[in-house]
């Protein structure tokens, strides 16, 4: 079929069943993974190919790539910042544009003045060992203009996934039979060869990169052998260090077509009794709303919230709804809700952090800032 006329769109049912797996259900490292994600979809490997390629190409996709857990990599915290109003924009533009460290860019607002309200920039940083993320947030702070921030690093990992277009069709309460996995944020330490197999590994592809046999350019490309390269990567992946292989969809700009996948970011803040955060993040961590959930520690200026995640849906009152849901089964599995919030995004944008220390390094050189201390020289 000529590239002009293969549907780009979500809703065509060939591309809502490759989507249905390629977003989240291709875990771990796969020698082949267009070939899992054509076993498990029912499509052939050339369609599945072709048809990723074109929502590559029309921005219905704005990513295929093999995620690592990188808070098994690098030290990470999510960042919520305070900025003037008049310097939001500027700040946004620097941390996505200028700062490789930086992931997620968000900002965030509450229905009502509330506590960490205030707090209107959100970002995602990562700052690899061993270079110091409270030294990397005030040079930040020198940059963007910003007056304050609240680094929330992550005790705990209870769910990571975007299945945007299965969970159109959630209901609120919807969750697994059992609770969530519990997964840690220990630091594993990699050999420089590790490190250059996890660069080629990570990086994006591009629309022409996508072929049947994905792994070959990129094991020549750090300079291994093609069972070299799979043996590392087979090795990271029993260590913990590799993701999933995804399909990120854009789902908060509208599409090539005039949709959205979703309209609404919202970021939920519960506070539970101290001892119970595990049981509660277990808890939250199953309903299938959730495309995230942590137990990250807000302190007294989010009124000392301990379990946090983030939902999506199209319509405000749904999200909602699913939030609502979640509250009641806490309460109704004994874990009281002593204080929740709601912080919802507004502009939005998405990259991978860089986590490499050899990048690190590379940054604060061209800059003229001394990697071990980096503030303006």
């Amino acid at each position: 079929m000529p590239t002009a006329t293969i549907p780009f769109n979500v809703d065509d049912p060939v591309n809502a069943r490759i989507l249905a797996i390629s977003e989240d259900r291709v875990q771990g490292f796969r020698r082949h993974p267009l070939h899992a994600i054509a076993d498990a979809a029912g499509v052939d490997v050339d369609t599945v190919t072709s048809r990723i390629a074109a929502m590559l190409r029309a921005g219905t996709i704005r990513r295929v790539r093999q995620t690592l857990l990188a808070t098994s990599l690098a030290p990470g915290a999510l960042v919520a910042w305070k900025v003037p109003a008049d310097r939001i924009r500027s700040a946004f533009d620097y941390m996505f544009g200028q700062d490789p460290f930086s992931g997620h860019v968000v900002t965030r607002t509450t229905d009502r003045e509330s506590a960490g309200s205030g707090f209107k920039l959100w970002t995602t940083v990562k700052v690899p060992r061993p270079f110091d993320m409270d030294t990397h947030c005030r040079y930040l702070m020198e940059q963007t203009g910003a007056t304050a921030y609240k680094l929330l690093p992550a005790r705990k990992l209870f769910t990571l996934g975007v299945g945007h277009v299965r969970r159109r069709t959630i209901e609120p309460g919807d969750r697994t039979d059992t609770p969530g996995q519990v997964l840690d944020t220990q630091i594993v330490d990699l050999t420089d060869r590790e490190w250059r197999v996890l660069m080629a590994l990570k990086r994006e592809f591009a629309p022409e990169e996508l072929q049947p046999d994905l792994w070959v350019p990129r094991a020549a490309e750090a300079g291994e052998s093609m069972a070299g390269f799979c043996a590392i990567a087979e090795s990271l992946n029993e260590r913990n260090v590799i993701g999933r292989f995804s399909t990120f969809l854009e789902h908060v700009k509208k599409h090539a077509d005039g949709r959205r996948v979703t309209r609404y970011n919202a970021l939920f803040h519960w506070r539970v009794p101290e001892g119970m955060e595990l049981r509660a993040g277990q808890e939250v961590g199953r309903h299938h709303c959730m495309t995230h959930a942590y137990w990250r520690e807000g302190g007294a200026e989010f009124s000392n919230v301990n379990i946090m995640g983030v939902s999506h849906g199209t319509e405000k009152d749904r999200v909602l709804a699913h939030k609502a849901a979640i509250d009641a089964h806490l309460e109704s599995v004994g874990i009281p809700v002593l204080y929740t919030n709601v912080f919802w995004g507004g502009r939005s944008e998405i990259k991978p952090s860089e986590i490499s220390p050899i990048a690190y390094r590379q940054w604060c050189v061209a800059r003229g800032v001394d990697p071990a201390s980096p503030v303006q020289r």
